[in-house]
């Protein structure tokens, strides 16, 4: 499709709101399986946390921005820990623009995990680069979870976290608390502030709406008398689903289709 008409629509209900491009964004949330990746998500979104456990095969959501009278669309794509299918995987990392990359203190080998997924997503990304000829800025952090649990259990010292983000400005390390809410609105701060996104996209610095203000949400005009003087706001979408696969392979051809139509092209697999 073409990228001047190219928009993505929240629709859910009586509720369609359109984003332009240039304001959409896709978060990936990539780690091993029981570190708490679906925590962060839930708390980024709601607030809150699940005591109980549910593995994750691939949960999307989205949530609508307006901030300031712009509009801005965040999906967020809370990854399997098994990985069944790598090709999927791939692709994840091919559409993503922003990563957070989850271990979980108390499980080396889930440290070791994010290791990996670390240079997985340098090398796709780099892949799409060399053909797009996109920024160098990969905004990503990594995130060890659950430091509310004593150090007697901790199995990743911080500096080999630190370690790890250390040669890269555009990469960050964060020790948080799902479960308690520790740092886990300072992390999304700064990962929204390295990808030139508005700081208001964190959790404490938007008004939340309901799906009840979506008619208005949209509107330049759109103000809460009470919340007036805010001027950023969140809705999420309720039944927001993830773009086909179909979609986001047309998605990454355009991307290579509009910057080397010239110049040969090395195939970029996502297999």
């Amino acid at each position: 499709y073409q990228d001047q008409a190219m928009m993505k629509t929240m629709s859910g209900g009586n509720c369609n709101l359109n984003v332009p491009a240039k304001n959409s964004y896709r978060m990936v949330v990539l780690g091993a399986s029981r570190v708490g990746k679906s925590s962060i998500v839930s708390r980024f979104l709601n607030g809150r946390f699940e005591d109980q456990y549910t593995p994750t095969i691939e949960d999307f959501h989205r949530k609508v921005y307006n901030i300031r009278g712009d509009m801005y669309q965040l999906d967020i794509l809370d990854t399997s820990g098994n990985h069944p299918f790598p090709a999927m995987r791939r692709l994840s990392i091919l559409t993503g623009d922003v990563f957070i990359l989850v271990f979980s203190l108390d499980n080396r080998e889930s440290f070791d995990e994010v290791k990996r997924l670390q240079k997985q997503i340098l090398e796709v990304k780099s892949c799409l680069k060399n053909k797009t000829k996109e920024s160098a800025d990969l905004p990503m952090v990594i995130c060890g979870n659950k430091n509310d649990h004593s150090e007697v259990f901790r199995k990743v010292r911080t500096d080999e976290g630190e370690n790890l983000v250390s040669s890269d400005e555009n990469c960050a390390y964060f020790e948080v608390s799902a479960k308690k809410n520790t740092n886990v609105d300072e992390m999304f701060y700064v990962l929204f502030s390295m990808a030139k996104l508005p700081h208001e996209m964190s959790p404490s610095l938007h008004r939340k709406i309901s799906i009840q203000y979506s008619d208005t949400f949209q509107q330049k005009s759109f103000r809460m008398r009470r919340f007036k003087d805010m001027g950023a706001y969140g809705m999420i979408s309720p039944f927001a689903r993830r773009p086909s696969v179909n979609s986001d392979l047309k998605y990454i051809k355009s991307k290579v289709l509009r910057e080397g139509q010239s110049r040969e092209r090395e195939k970029c697999t996502i297999q």
